[in-house]
């Protein structure tokens, strides 16, 4: 299957609109369902320090490329600061830990995990990053789980405007008024739990639309997403539903299914509240 579009970041740094999440994955199972995702036709995958995976991501891609399937610069790969290492140099020395892990000479973006706003360290964390980015070690940089405040608060202060802010984002939890302050900004929208942990696939109104033009659920609210303009980093543990979760560039939704699930936005979490993630 071929690769997802590219979307261009505010550096210029091109990243795919669709990249595997790694979630949840068990290490022992991380480097055999990597190897399959990048077989499949994923060139973007997602990880963490909190995952406890960033070994088996790195034997995964390592050996995608040394086997001459594609150069390293033909992939994107994300890791993300936990909320134990905040600070500036508790930030770089938590790089250099994912980084051996990983086994890259750079990382394509390191993204803050959490604002953790209690602890008042984000602009600290944030200062290591801009660092790594200034020596090279990282392409970009960006934020997880920030809200307009956490960003107001950053931009206030920042050198360098996050490429990125991940965050919980489905029909259920549009976030509108925090994708129109990325758009105004340059900040690249990275949906994590871009099917609200599978909830949302029950959804009748979202089984409706799947039923008339013949995709899956899933398929549904992953293309919702990228004609919104958000990347998605959906996970899967099967080859058949990464091809199905990848194959969401071949159709479009018309006007008025989009329309449907615009209008589920309840602000309904499947997951935490930034500001309360200390």
């Amino acid at each position: 299957m071929d690769p997802a579009p590219k979307l261009t970041l505010n550096n210029g740094v091109l990243m795919d609109q669709a990249g595997y999440g790694t979630y949840k994955v068990p290490p022992q199972d991380t480097a055999p369902l990597v190897s399959a995702a990048l077989s499949t036709g994923y060139r973007h995958i997602d990880t963490a320090a909190l995952y406890g995976n960033e070994e088996g991501v790195g034997k995964a891609v390592r050996n995608f490329t040394d086997n001459g399937h594609v150069v390293q610069e033909d992939l994107f790969v994300t890791s993300k600061v936990w909320n134990t290492d905040h600070g500036y140099d508790a930030a770089l020395r938590a790089f250099d830990v994912s980084m051996a892990k990983l086994g890259f000479e750079y990382l394509d973006l390191y993204l803050i995990h959490w604002p953790c706003p209690d602890r008042g360290l984000f602009l600290q964390t944030y200062k290591a990053l801009e660092e790594l980015y200034a020596s090279g070690r990282v392409r970009a940089i960006g934020v997880s789980n920030f809200n307009r405040g956490h960003l107001e608060e950053l931009l206030d202060s920042a050198a360098v405007v996050p490429a990125v802010n991940q965050v919980e984002l489905h029909p259920w939890l549009a976030q509108k008024e925090l994708r129109s302050f990325h758009e105004a900004h340059g900040i690249c929208t990275v949906a994590w739990s871009p099917l609200g942990r599978g909830a949302v696939l029950e959804d009748p109104a979202v089984v409706e639309i799947a039923n008339s033009i013949g995709r899956t659920a899933a398929q549904v609210v992953l293309r919702w997403h990228v004609q919104a303009g958000h990347t998605v980093i959906p996970k899967a543990s099967s080859e058949d539903r990464m091809s199905a979760n990848l194959d969401i560039f071949s159709f479009e939704l018309e006007p008025e299914h989009a329309a449907v699930l615009d209008g589920l936005d309840s602000g309904r979490r499947t997951g935490s509240n930034p500001a309360e993630v200390n």
